[in-house]
């Protein structure tokens, strides 16, 4: 916790010397909804728990995977990158002590400092594919024009393997990630798929209808722990612009309210 406490000192002193015009927009839409979720994400021993967890099971899978695999192509597993092996929880917990939005200034000024931390059990994991031979993919909707080399660097810095210009996949133009991961299983033999959003797995989770994408997942839920590794994000993701997208309201606050059921 204390090298949360550190990176979000120093996040806030970065930005300070800054413009502030550039990211400090109208603070109609306060921050509050975030407080409970990053506290969760920074605070909780659950959280650790279910990295550990995660990852946990992810080597399990890996090595039956790569008992059993009779694909000649080489052997990789494809994760994303935020919430997923690095921790970006200082910049939402900026946000809400700060009452700033997201925006993509302060989103590439945070990058820029390379200091998210790894999650729980990621590095032990990353570590353990590659004394197996089996490379890691990490293919994420960061920026390619903006973050590639921030992003590799933060990686490198960490002690995290394969944190080079082949292996980081970053956003060009569209956010679906169907086609990265299909050019590079065109390649490899790709074992497991691994993030915290489920359209880091597979094109069928990218578009949630009426039921949040639960029918989807329900669907798939042999695939979940043997080919999927799901990790927990209670900060932000599609799940959020799912719940709210058909409530109306005059904040999102007021939209999140209303989406929840009660007694």
């Amino acid at each position: 916790m204390r090298n949360v406490l550190i990176t979000v000192f120093v996040l806030s002193a970065f930005i300070s010397c800054k413009d502030k015009s550039e990211i400090l927009p109208s603070r109609e839409e306060n921050q509050d909804p975030l407080l409970l979720s990053v506290l969760w994400y920074q605070r909780s021993a659950e959280m650790q728990a279910l990295y550990y967890q995660g990852y946990n099971i992810a080597k399990s899978a890996l090595m039956e995977k790569t008992g059993k695999s009779v694909n000649k192509k080489p052997k990789a597993v494809i994760m994303d990158i935020d919430e997923t092996v690095l921790d970006n929880s200082p910049v939402e917990a900026y946000q809400v002590i700060n009452n700033v939005p997201f925006s993509d200034t302060l989103w590439n000024r945070w990058v820029s400092l390379c200091s998210a931390e790894p999650l729980p059990g990621a590095l032990n994991f990353t570590r353990f594919a590659e004394s197996k031979g089996v490379e890691i993919f990490y293919v994420s909707n960061r920026s390619a024009a903006n973050s590639l080399g921030a992003s590799i660097r933060n990686l490198a810095i960490k002690g995290f393997p394969f944190a080079d210009s082949i292996h980081v996949v970053l956003k060009t133009d569209v956010s679906s990630k169907e086609k990265r991961r299909l050019a590079i299983a065109g390649k490899y033999d790709i074992l497991l798929l691994m993030g915290d959003n489920l359209a880091d797995l597979d094109i069928a989770f990218e578009k949630r209808g009426d039921d949040l994408g639960f029918g989807a997942v329900a669907g798939s839920f042999n695939e979940f722990g043997t080919k999927f590794i799901v990790f927990p994000n209670s900060m932000y993701g599609p799940w959020l612009n799912a719940a709210i997208k058909d409530i109306t309201g005059n904040s999102n606050r007021e939209k999140l309210m209303k989406s929840l059921n009660s007694f």
